[in-house]
């Protein structure tokens, strides 16, 4: 696979359609942010095409036209891909791992109770002046502005809320995927101050500028993540679709070790 620049993209956008949910909107994102990769099989006609953002990966086209180890780059990362891809990730990598996502969408109908704020805790926007306690958060946590290709990228973004104490950040939830008609959110809680609702305060605030943007919420989360699952039902967002999505491991050296996809 190669890097394909962005002013070869406009015959081969189409190949994610516009205005989707959730992982949807990961294409969109890259387009409109500038982070993020592109990559094809070939440059001129290509019969497979790939996006990337942080760890995530759209995939679309014909398998059968892949070079040996083409998807070897995509080790370590998450991959969504129609089933007929599925044979070609188990001969690329040591470890193919499907997992069942859920989709949910913001419903501004839907019952929201909001609980008071703690004392001393202030939850708002995030700006420039933010970058410090942004970076500040512990390294597992960084995967929060991976999508902004780091803290000065999130912050200035105008599209994440956070909760502060003492100038720390507590909480915070931002648009992780920025599409045309959907913002696909992700939030992220400091161990000490989960349970405490601060979250859903940032998860409020974010949906309250996303809706005042035109756009609609969504929200991606394992099957298996009962408090996110949890925190978005709380929030207003109800359960729209099922998908599979598949973590890789390191890339094999030869497809002679090759292993199959098992789902």
């Amino acid at each position: 696979m190669i890097d394909i620049a962005p002013q070869q993209l406009p015959a081969l956008i189409r190949w994610f359609p516009s205005g989707s949910p959730g992982l949807g909107a990961l294409a969109e994102h890259v387009l409109t942010t500038g982070t993020g990769h592109w990559w094809a099989d070939h440059a001129d006609r290509p019969r497979v095409l790939a996006v990337t953002c942080a760890d995530h990966v759209l995939m679309r086209g014909d398998p059968s036209a892949l070079a040996p180890d083409a998807l070897a780059r995509f080790a370590d990362q998450y991959v969504e891909a129609p089933a007929r891809f599925w044979p070609a990730l188990g001969s690329t990598f040591e470890r193919v791992v499907p997992r069942e996502r859920m989709l949910y969408v913001h419903q501004p109908q839907a019952p929201v109770s909001l609980p008071r704020t703690p004392r001393g805790v202030t939850v708002r926007r995030l700006t420039p002046e933010d970058v410090p306690a942004l970076a500040g958060l512990h390294s597992e946590n960084a995967w929060i502005h991976a999508s902004w290709g780091g803290p000065a990228g999130l912050a200035a973004s105008g599209h994440a809320w956070a909760a502060f104490a003492k100038g720390r950040i507590f909480s915070v939830a931002c648009t992780y995927f920025l599409g045309s008609a959907y913002e696909d959110i992700a939030v992220v809680t400091v161990p000490d101050h989960r349970r405490g609702s601060l979250a859903l305060a940032c998860v409020a605030g974010l949906t309250a500028d996303v809706r005042a943007r035109g756009r609609t919420a969504s929200w991606c989360c394992s099957r298996d993540d009962r408090p996110s699952r949890l925190l978005a039902w709380t929030a207003g967002f109800r359960l729209t679709r099922e998908y599979l999505h598949h973590a890789t491991g390191r890339a094999l050296a030869s497809r002679a070790r090759a292993t199959p996809v098992r789902v």
